[in-house]
């Protein structure tokens, strides 16, 4: 064979070889990369519990941010829903707490938690239309948290424990007193004047009983009798809360002047120092029974271990005792509630108020006026109660005291050594009702010449119509 003919066919065979390692090559390349993209694009559009290979740890990472991504919006409400969600709810007129939480979807059994840890204190037996329920809810729409707006400054909040029910406290803004002064003339009765001069029926009731030992209301005063009352207005920072109090009275009787001074002991004294708020018993009944539970605004329960206040003293007496009230006052609430049973609670002369728990029987109405050792009622074991006894409370300027040791009104006298301190006290007081408040009211008249009796006046306003030079003088 020809040698040009040899070298041909050794060319063709050596060609042929490169040509299938080429092949084989080019095959090898194009398998790997197209594995490598098609996996997380599957890894994505997986129906949920489904897996596939695992992809290169490039591809792995873009895969499980994509993941996240296509799940964070589900599980956003989902998270948001078990987290406490409060509701807020207006008091209206004829609610009852069983129908609100019944509207809620709050269980009875929720509720009596609520009233046993309440029953020291009472806050939700004084609900009024127009205050607020705020209800924090969890998940299962079970209250975590109560809150109970008694007025603009004072809150009561309830919240759960460990152990199924609610602790109580009380969340109380900072507060400061504004003095109002209301004067006029006597037309009548005291009553109706000193409504039309701009005085509550609360207000009239307390100026009558601070002064009664001095003079009889029906029979002393007389026409063109004049009166000067200061009141005082509780505020936050912001507002008004409603609450007022009397912190001083002047009444002209003829040639006489009768006052009334509130002093920082809670007491009423007059312009020497001599008490007019009647005293107190100490006790509510004749005999004085054995304490079967003092006064302890610390106790802590016995099986939870928890705060649970005793806020007043439990006294052995047997069922139908009779309860005396312990000052002169009047009733301002009485209930039955299913933990503190039957009670009564009066309103006293000053910041002074008493309650009496677990009654058999209730002798007196809301509203009534009682006096210092009076029959209320009769001790009982009504509410939850492991015995008969009569649960007695004392408190004063809206915080419970110890009634069998605080300092009540049973002295006479503001004592010697405050007696500067009283004086000091009610000086600018007198200055302020020593305005002869008849006098703009004379020179003011209406277009009919009827008497205009102002409510309200600054000693500024009144000193600029005095009739004579030295006449608004204050000493």
């Amino acid at each position: 064979m020809p040698k040009s003919s040899f070298l041909t066919r050794r060319s063709r065979h050596v060609l042929l070889a490169i040509a299938v390692i080429c092949i084989t090559i080019g095959l090898l390349w194009q398998s790997e990369p197209s594995s490598a993209v098609s996996i997380p694009i599957k890894q994505v559009d997986l129906p949920a519990g489904k897996t596939s290979a695992a992809p290169e740890p490039d591809a792995a990472e873009e895969a499980k941010a994509a993941a996240q991504a296509s799940t964070q919006e589900p599980d956003g409400p989902l998270s948001a829903a078990t987290e406490p969600q409060p509701v807020v709810y207006e008091i209206q007129p004829g609610d009852t707490l069983s129908e609100i939480f019944d509207a809620h979807g709050i269980s009875a059994n929720t509720l009596h938690k609520l009233l046993e840890a309440d029953a020291e204190f009472l806050s939700l037996e004084t609900i009024q239309p127009g205050t607020t329920l705020t209800f924090t809810l969890d998940g299962k729409n079970q209250p975590q948290k109560v809150d109970l707006q008694l007025d603009v400054a004072r809150t009561v909040s309830y919240s759960r424990t460990e152990d199924g029910g609610f602790e109580h406290q009380e969340i109380t803004k900072p507060l400061h007193w504004d003095r109002q002064q209301v004067s006029g003339e006597i037309h009548g009765s005291f009553y109706a004047s000193g409504l039309k001069a701009g005085l509550d029926k609360a207000q009239v009731a307390k100026v009558g009983q601070l002064l009664k030992s001095k003079l009889n209301f029906r029979r002393d005063l007389r026409a063109g009798d004049t009166f000067s009352v200061i009141v005082g207005h509780e505020h936050t920072d912001t507002q008004a809360t409603g609450n007022t109090r009397i912190d001083a009275i002047e009444l002209h009787r003829g040639s006489k002047t009768y006052y009334a001074f509130l002093y920082s002991d809670g007491n009423y004294y007059d312009e020497t120092g001599d008490s007019v708020t009647p005293a107190f018993l100490r006790w509510p009944t004749k005999q004085h029974y054995r304490i079967t539970s003092p006064f302890d605004p610390n106790r802590l329960h016995p099986i939870t271990g928890r705060r649970a206040p005793h806020n007043g003293v439990d006294l052995g007496s047997p069922s139908g005792t009779p309860v005396m009230s312990t000052g002169d006052g009047i009733v301002s609430r009485i209930g039955n509630h299913p933990y503190a049973g039957k009670y009564v609670e009066i309103e006293h002369s000053g910041t002074y108020k008493t309650r009496y728990l677990h009654l058999s029987k209730i002798l007196v109405h809301r509203g009534e006026t009682v006096k210092r050792g009076e029959k209320i009622a009769l001790s009982g074991a009504t509410g939850r109660v492991t015995g008969p006894h009569l649960h007695f409370e004392l408190h004063v300027n809206h915080h419970p005291v110890n009634p069998l040791t605080a300092k009540i009104p049973t002295s006479a006298h503001v004592p010697a050594d405050r007696i500067a301190a009283f004086r000091k006290h009610i000086r600018p007081l007198m200055a302020r009702l020593n305005v002869p408040s008849y006098l703009p009211a004379r020179q003011a008249r209406d277009k009919t010449g009827a008497e205009k009796i102002p409510t309200q006046a600054s000693n500024s306003d009144w000193t600029q119509q005095c009739l004579r030079p030295g006449q608004c003088r204050f000493n």
